[in-house]
C-alpha cells in the first residue's frame, strides 16, 4: 500500500512544505543516472569492510528504521516517503565497476552490496545492475557480500554460487522480525520473513554459503522473536548469525517513531523508553565504537539471548571473513594499494581499527 507523502524537514533546505489538507500518496519516481564513480571507499572503524557498492539511492523496502534515509537529504529530497519512492539508478553501474576492477592496482578485496541501499530492491528485477555488478566481480576474481532483505535474490543463485566457487561470497538475509505481520508494520515494502526464510534456504541448496542478520535489534519491540528467527534461520540451512543495535540518527528518529506510533500506539512509548534506556536517555549515538550497539542491563540481556540463541541453534557468530590471498594477474602477492587513482570517490583515510566486540563483523 502506498504511503501518505510524509518527510521530516529537510537540514539542508531552507524551506519546509506542509500540506493544508491530506498529502496525496507517494508515488513511485525513477530517475536514471548516469554515475561518475560506482565504488565507495568505507573508512568508519564500526565496519569491516573498505569497499561497497549502492547500485541505486533510496530504497523501496520503507523500513522505518533505516539509517540511510538521511543520505536522501543531499538531494534536496526527504528522508520520509522520498526515500521510500523517489529512487535513482545507476545505469552505467556495471560498467564502472569493471573499469576499477581491470586496473592492475585493483587487488581483489572483498566488496559489499549495498551500504546504503538494499541492492536486491524490486527495481532491480527490472535494470539487474546488482546481477551485472556481481558478474563483474565473478570475471575478475573479486570476493562479494551480501546483505539483503528480498527474495529476488534466488534469482542469481547460479551466478552467487559460480562466484563463490571463482573467489567467495556470502549472503546474509536480514530478518528482524519473525512474524510477517510484524513485520509489515515497520518494513511495509520489504519481502515478509517467510520469504527470506526460503531464499536462505534455497541459496544453500545451490552451495551458496549464507547467514542471518537479526538487525536491528529494537528494545521491546523484536528482541523475544530473536530466538525464534535464529531457530528458523539455521533450519533455512544459515550457518552464520550477526546483529546490530537500533540507531536512529538525524531525521530517521522521526520516521520511526512516527510510524511506531501509527502502527504500534499502544506500544510505542514503551519501545521508546527501551531504546533511551540503551542509550543513555538518548536515541541514538554518534560515536564510533558506540552508535552500533547499545548500552546498559536491558541491551546486555538482548546481546546474551542473541548469543545464546545462536549457539543453541548451531549458529557461528565469529562471521569474520578471511580474504583469498590476493594476487596480481601475474600471480604474485599483491601490495596493498590505494585506488585513489581508481575511483573518485577515494576519501583520505584515517587510523582504522576493528570492530567492536559489541558489534558482529560481517565481512572482513
Amino acid at each position: 500500500m502506498r504511503r501518505l507523502i510524509a518527510n521530516p524537514p529537510n537540514p539542508f533546505v531552507a524551506a519546509h512544505r506542509e500540506w493544508l489538507g491530506e498529502p496525496p500518496r507517494a508515488a513511485l519516481r525513477v530517475y536514471e543516472e548516469t554515475a561518475r564513480s560506482i565504488l565507495s571507499e568505507n573508512d568508519s572503524p564500526d565496519l569491516s569492510f573498505r569497499w561497497s557498492v549502492n547500485p541505486y539511492r533510496g530504497c523501496q523496502h520503507a523500513c522505518a528504521y533505516c539509517y540511510a534515509r538521511p543520505t536522501h537529504e543531499y538531494l534536496g529530497l526527504g528522508a520520509g516517503t522520498d526515500f521510500d519512492s523517489q529512487i535513482t539508478v545507476k545505469v552505467n553501474a556495471a560498467v564502472l565497476l569493471e573499469r576499477v576492477l581491470s586496473r592492475p592496482a585493483w587487488s581483489r578485496e572483498r566488496i559489499v552490496f549495498s551500504g546504503v541501499t538494499d541492492c536486491y530492491q524490486p527495481l532491480e528485477a527490472v535494470y539487474g545492475l546488482t546481477r551485472a555488478c556481481l558478474d563483474v566481480c565473478r570475471r575478475f576474481e573479486t570476493p562479494a557480500g551480501i546483505v539483503t532483505k528480498s527474495y529476488l535474490i534466488v534469482r542469481d543463485a547460479e551466478l552467487l554460487a559460480a562466484l563463490n566457487e571463482a573467489a567467495g561470497v556470502r549472503v546474509f538475509l536480514s530478518i528482524a522480525f519473525a512474524k510477517d505481520a510484524s513485520a509489515r508494520k515497520i518494513e511495509p515494502g520489504a519481502p515478509p520473513p517467510s520469504r527470506r526464510f526460503e531464499a536462505l534456504r534455497r541459496l544453500r541448496e545451490a552451495g551458496v554459503p549464507t547467514g542471518v542478520m537479526v538487525a536491528p535489534l529494537i528494545p521491546g519491540l523484536n528482541d523475544r522473536e530473536v530466538p525464534e528467527i535464529l531457530e528458523r534461520a539455521a533450519e533455512a540451512g544459515a550457518r552464520t548469525a550477526a546483529m546490530t543495535a537500533l540507531r536512529l540518527p538525524g531525521s530517521v528518529r522521526d520516521v520511526f517513531l512516527s510510524r511506531l506510533r501509527e502502527e504500534l500506539p499502544l506500544a510505542a512509548r514503551a519501545v521508546e523508553l527501551r531504546i533511551r534506556g540503551m542509550r543513555r536517555g538518548e536515541l541514538s549515538d554518534p560515536r564510533f565504537g558506540e552508535r552500533m550497539k547499545g548500552n546498559g542491563p536491558y541491551w546486555e540481556a538482548m546481546r546474551q539471548l542473541f548469543l545464546n540463541s545462536a549457539r543453541k541453534a548451531g549458529l557461528d557468530t565469529d562471521v569474520r571473513m578471511a580474504q583469498r590471498p590476493q594476487r596480481t594477474p601475474a600471480g604474485e602477492p599483491a601490495k596493498p594499494q590505494s585506488l585513489a587513482r581508481a575511483t573518485m570517490m577515494h576519501q583520505p583515510k584515517g587510523k582504522r581499527r576493528g570492530a567492536d566486540d559489541g558489534q558482529m563483523s560481517l565481512f572482513e
